[in-house]
């Protein structure tokens, strides 16, 4: 009954403590609420040594599972805000802290379950957080302290296997503290110089020690998961680069030594699968590090030595690289392969591309060992080795995938390291060649899944940026550059055309359209995009059609060529502002109204699918059609009423396809998903904008529908939803306040539209939704956390306007809910809100 009573006021006293007291996160469970806001008059309880005394008592005397939550309760202690203290009751309550950490550490045996050793480790990583390194050096124990923490980190460390989700509180204690030795002002000795080449040797070798118990004993590795990782290494650059002498002699020594052994168990006679695997998973880990220091460096406190090292480091791993490569096509590691990519482009991101990294030193022992004498050569040895990935590891898609990931970061790089890119005898080759027969991975057999041929769109991304450097107005090149995919389109029109073997022309086909997604996107300029739209119109894009029409209903066929004719529809750059005497901004829409309505129509078809089958096989779909459908209204590149005007459907076909499509999807599936959410309201937004004789021409149970889908998303927690509602809602209402002021002037009242008095008509009949409307509106601003006010206040004066008689009612209603204490302050916030107001909706008016 003790225990539970205790563990009762110990979760009351926590909870205290973990109270958003000035409403500042969005997410209280977040651990980066680094600061608790403590009420200024709790300050004399903090003020006191024994209540941060009771709660170490606490934990030395309680069993663990509530002696942890007594370190819970000293983790928001160690994070109370700076200004609740004076500078010298600052100093004496860390002193308080730093004794109980000494105390805990003297101590240890409780940090053996991991509960305790987990917020222990937190409230280590809260006392760099809000305490200054300048603070900390002056408390009395803190050569002890230092100590401690540095030797409770190595042993931490060192048992890799205990609690690893805790190592990253440890790490971020020692990163801050490294980090803020420049600043220091304190004539106090910091020691760091001291602990942290320890704190990375620890590191290093634990890692390279933990390779040959996870392979013996089938542990998980912790190589494979990537994002741990690589926030563990960036945190460890940072410690790293504090005696970097010291940091850097330890890992050539390591990466010698286990290089050499590598090479001695190649050419042995008997050569042993597992140490070969041992080995090369330590390699792994010594390239992940070289990555990880070389691309921490930083400008402000690098010098030529620094940058002499990393030459040293790097020369290891471009030496590694051949030798990974002479294995090919029998062999290859996965994790080793991932690693020298990590290395690559950790090297590319800090000496290459930048102009004043010419005369680096990095260059210098380079130069001596590899004969890498600048960017020029390793931007060769990058391309190299991205061919030989691409070439050799086909069958290997993680690393085809961060191989082209490479790839396509070194594509959008500075214009002049473009220039010097497809100089490259091995860009020249890929422009030339990209087909299956030099690049595996781009067949389109049996051997590969479908879902590895996504990694075509990145490929042919990357390679047409390259293209584009040099390609200016050269169509004959560019006719070139399409002749593979020339060559695949003659063939799926010809199986069209005869026996029609579909498994082939569909594996080809979604290949295809992959590919020609990825070209598509990159040709941002009028002449460049002018050459694809001539490439493929008309005689490719009627396959494509085709294809939609008869497989509508397996989506890794229908997604692919859906998401080419939406990214064909976008105006990027605007790319897709044809010549004045050029029909094809109507053509284009043509052909994408064709394949919306098909795709639509046939979908509806299906009928009533299950809840697991819904959104793969219709809804995903019906998104990618809403946005190429946006894309198309707000492209600017299509003037819409020609189509009325000379008597062509396309238009108004699509625009009912848009409904019927709509009508299948529950108010609840369109907020639950959000691609489809995330298209369909700011696809709504164009229409309410554009198309008001669209919208008012509906059914009033179509009208019912899409006003309510407006009010349940004006209270989305998704910002694009909620503010898309209300844009779309502002346009609706300012069209009705328009033609109702229209049809109060004596001389004007015959100029309403039919349109106008439709929409008017309906709303004489259902004025329940905009009431709805503004009520939400209102209580959003006054009761929520509003993060996009601006957009919740534009339609709100319309509402108004529109409503004065409810607007009135509602404004009782709410000051009428409040405490009698704030009541008088809500009533005055109202008539502040409307006080010079007039009866119009024009931008000044709108803005007071």
């Amino acid at each position: 009954q003790q225990q539970n009573l205790a563990m009762q006021l110990l979760k009351l006293v926590l909870n205290c403590l973990n109270f958003d007291f000035v409403g500042n996160s969005a997410d209280e469970s977040a651990d980066d609420l680094c600061t608790v806001q403590i009420p200024t008059n709790w300050r004399t309880i903090f003020l006191e040594p024994e209540t941060l005394d009771l709660f170490f008592d606490l934990y030395r005397s309680l069993p663990p599972v509530l002696s942890q939550l007594a370190l819970s309760c000293l983790v928001q202690f160690a994070s109370a805000r700076r200004s609740l203290f004076s500078n010298p009751e600052r100093a004496k309550y860390l002193g308080n802290l730093m004794k109980g950490v000494k105390q805990i550490l003297e101590n240890p045996q409780s940090l053996s379950d991991p509960g305790n050793y987990h917020e222990f480790c937190r409230f280590l990583a809260r006392l760099k957080t809000n305490y200054q390194l300048g603070e900390l050096v002056m408390v009395k124990d803190y050569p002890e302290v230092i100590q401690l923490i540095a030797n409770f980190t190595i042993t931490s460390l060192q048992h890799w296997e205990f609690a690893p989700n805790s190592v990253h509180y440890l790490l971020t204690l020692w990163q801050r503290m490294v980090a803020s030795v420049p600043f220091v002002k304190s004539a106090e000795p910091h020691l760091l110089d001291t602990y942290a080449p320890e704190i990375t040797k620890a590191y290093i070798t634990s890692r390279l020690e933990c390779v040959p118990v996870v392979i013996r004993d089938g542990l998980e590795d912790p190589l494979d998961d990537t994002v741990t990782i690589f926030q563990q290494l960036e945190q460890l650059c940072t410690v790293s680069r504090c005696e970097y002498e010291k940091t850097c002699t330890l890992l050539v020594q390591l990466f010698d030594q286990n290089a050499q052994n590598y090479q001695k168990l190649l050419h042995s006679t008997s050569r042993n699968p597992l140490e070969i695997t041992v080995q090369e998973g330590r390699l792994a880990w010594l390239v992940y590090f070289v990555g990880t220091f070389v691309g921490g460096r930083l400008t402000y406190t690098s010098t030529d030595e620094h940058d002499a090292m990393d030459g040293e480091l790097s020369c290891r791993v471009f030496q590694l690289i051949p030798l990974m490569d002479a294995q090919l096509p029998q062999t290859s590691n996965e994790k080793v392969e991932l690693a020298i990519l990590w290395f690559l482009d950790q090297f590319r991101k800090t000496y290459v591309g930048d102009q004043l990294q010419h005369t680096s030193k990095v260059y210098a022992r380079m130069s001596e060992v590899l004969g890498i004498t600048d960017d020029n050569h390793v931007l060769e040895t990058f391309m190299t080795k991205i061919v030989t990935n691409l070439k050799y590891r086909g069958r290997c898609e993680p690393v085809i995938s961060r191989t082209l990931q490479f790839l396509n970061d070194l594509s959008v790089g500075y214009p002049f390291v473009l220039k010097k890119l497809v100089k490259i005898e091995a860009v020249k080759f890929m422009l030339q060649n990209h087909t299956s027969k030099h690049f595996p991975f781009l067949d389109i057999s049996d051997n590969y899944n479908l879902s590895d041929l996504r990694c075509r769109t990145v490929f042919y991304t990357a390679l047409t940026r390259l293209l584009m450097v040099d390609l200016g107005e050269d169509e004959d090149e560019f006719e070139n550059f399409m002749l593979p995919l020339t060559i695949a389109f003659e063939s799926v029109t010809q199986i069209f055309n005869s026996s029609f073997e579909q498994a082939a022309a569909k594996r080809m086909l979604i290949g295809l359209a992959r590919d020609l997604r990825g070209i598509a996107f990159a040709l941002n300029t009028k002449t460049s995009y002018t050459m694809l739209f001539d490439w493929i119109y008309p005689a490719y894009i009627s396959v494509l059609q085709r294809a939609v029409e008869l497989w509508y209903c397996e989506p890794e066929c229908t997604t692919p060529i859906l998401k080419l004719m939406a990214e064909f529809m976008q105006n990027r750059s605007q790319r897709l502002n044809f010549d004045v005497s050029s029909p094809n901004g109507i053509l284009l829409f043509r052909e994408a109204s064709k394949m919306i309505c098909t795709y639509g129509n046939q979908i509806l078809s299906l009928g009533t699918l299950s809840k697991d089958q819904v959104y793969p096989l219709k809804l995903k779909g019906i998104s990618i059609c809403y946005s190429a459908l946006k894309s198309a209204l707000c492209g600017n590149y299509v003037s819409f009423g020609v189509f009325k005007l000379y008597g062509d459907n396309h238009f108004d076909n699509v625009l009912q396809a848009f409904v019927k499509m709509l009508l299948s999807v529950s108010h609840s599936d369109l907020l639950q998903y959000r691609k489809l959410s995330q298209s369909y309201y700011p696809l709504l937004e164009c229409l309410t904008q554009d198309h008001m004789s669209f919208i008012t021409s509906l059914e009033p149970h179509v009208l019912i529908y899409i006003l309510t889908s407006i009010s349940e998303g004006l209270t989305a927690v998704d910002t694009v939803v909620s503010s898309s509602c209300c844009t779309s809602l502002d346009y609706i209402v300012t069209y009705l306040f328009k033609h109702l002021a229209k049809g109060k002037k004596p001389l004007r009242c015959g100029d309403i539209s039919q349109d106008g008095q439709r929409l008017l008509h309906f709303m004489q009949q259902n004025p329940e939704v905009l009431q709805q409307m503004m009520s939400i509106l209102m209580n959003t601003i006054i009761f929520e956390d509003c993060r996009n006010q601006w957009s919740v206040s534009r339609p709100l004066l319309g509402l108004i306007l529109l409503n004065e008689k409810y607007f009135g009612e509602l404004r009782a209603t709410l000051v009428t809910s409040q405490p009698d204490n704030k009541r008088e302050v809500l009533d005055q916030c109202f008539s502040n809100l409307m006080e010079g107001v007039e009866q119009n909706l024009l931008v000044k008016n709108r803005d007071r």
